[in-house]
């Protein structure tokens, strides 16, 4: 099915000169002239070098383990490196080391906009393709943005699945992760228009947005502190894969939970339990998917078969046809709320 997304940021960053190869072997040149610095087309099995936010996320491991897959299938490699910071300053050095391996695509989960935008630029000059997949980065220092979902549709459904729950009035939180997590930033973006504009959350409000920081421990104690600073609280939207299971034990275990709700982004299967007694939701979709739309993607463009321009339209085995929207925008689906009665459709 069509996939089509707007999205429009810019940034750029500095960091120290790193020595440059061109990629890997079997490349011929680009001769429509369209493709990203460089101009190099690789024929054959590709090398994609995969940057997420964090390298222990489940989330990530996931996407790493799809796009393994995908690349088994034609003898592709993938390099999957490890940031153990949730920082775009963690992933400059990840950035050069890849440049370094000569790899000929880079899949990038980008933690700001802007602090690897010097270093990309680097792998771009060097015919290097730079695709972004779950957060996006500037559009100059990558082609395509491979999205989970529309972003303001991620953002309407926590809310609604949060209203839902709260029986749309009262006083709620988000506990995100960093202040600066481009995706994070864009769902609260939109549910603060939602709420702003939409009569339905009228009786509801937003008291506060804290941060934990990409760690179990700190989203943790961010919600007991949530609980405590606002004893009316009766509700938190956790748009994190780490937060939001360790925010529902903190409360399970102050004895919180159920009066307060959660709604926000998991793995279901790390909140299956608490998805059950009816006192968390999550919005989800399928995350193998994602890994195996950006490698084949990422691939497709280190190939020259397809350039990020609107209205370009591509297959990926298994998946289907996607169309590309601005700015190098491709959807992978809907999100969707996952509640007791949808539970067991989503593995992960």
């Amino acid at each position: 099915m069509n996939r089509i997304f707007k999205s429009a940021t810019l940034g750029g960053a500095t960091i120290l000169a790193f020595s440059l190869t061109a990629c890997a072997s079997a490349t011929t040149p680009d001769a429509s002239g369209t493709g990203q610095a460089g101009g190099k087309c690789v024929t054959g099995p590709v090398k994609v070098g995969i940057i997420p936010k964090l390298g222990t996320d489940p989330y990530m491991v996931t996407v790493k383990k799809a796009a393994e897959a995908a690349a088994a299938k034609d003898g592709s490699t993938v390099i999957y490196t490890s940031p153990s910071d949730a920082t775009g300053a963690a992933q400059i050095p990840f950035v050069n080391q890849l440049i370094s391996q000569n790899v000929n695509a880079i899949m990038i989960s980008g933690s700001d906009l802007n602090s690897t935008s010097a270093a990309l630029a680097k792998a771009k000059a060097a015919g290097i393709k730079v695709v972004s997949w779950d957060s996006d980065i500037a559009p100059e220092s990558r082609g395509f943005f491979l999205n989970q979902a529309d972003t303001s549709k991620i953002g309407d459904q926590m809310l609604m699945s949060m209203a839902k729950m709260m029986n749309n009035e009262g006083e709620f939180a988000i506990l995100s992760s960093t202040q600066t997590a481009v995706n994070q930033n864009a769902w609260i973006a939109s549910i603060k228009a939602k709420l702003a504009k939409d009569p339905a959350y009228a009786k509801m409000k937003l008291v506060t947005v804290a941060y934990g920081e990409e760690k179990a421990d700190v989203n943790a104690q961010k919600a007991k502190e949530l609980v405590q600073a606002y004893p009316k609280l009766k509700g938190i939207i956790v748009p994190a894969g780490i937060g939001l299971p360790a925010a529902a034990e903190a409360l399970t275990q102050s004895g919180d939970l159920g009066r307060v709700k959660i709604s926000g982004l998991a793995p279901v299967t790390l909140i299956s339990q608490y998805i059950k007694t009816g006192n968390v939701q999550a919005v989800w979709w399928n995350v193998g998917n994602l890994g195996t739309l950006a490698f084949n993607t990422a691939k497709m463009y280190a190939q020259c078969k397809i350039e990020p321009k609107e209205g370009t339209s591509y297959t990926v085995d298994g998946l289907g046809k996607f169309t590309v929207g601005a700015d190098g925008v491709v959807l992978l689906g809907e999100p969707t709320i996952v509640t007791p009665e949808n539970l067991t459709s989503f593995p992960f």
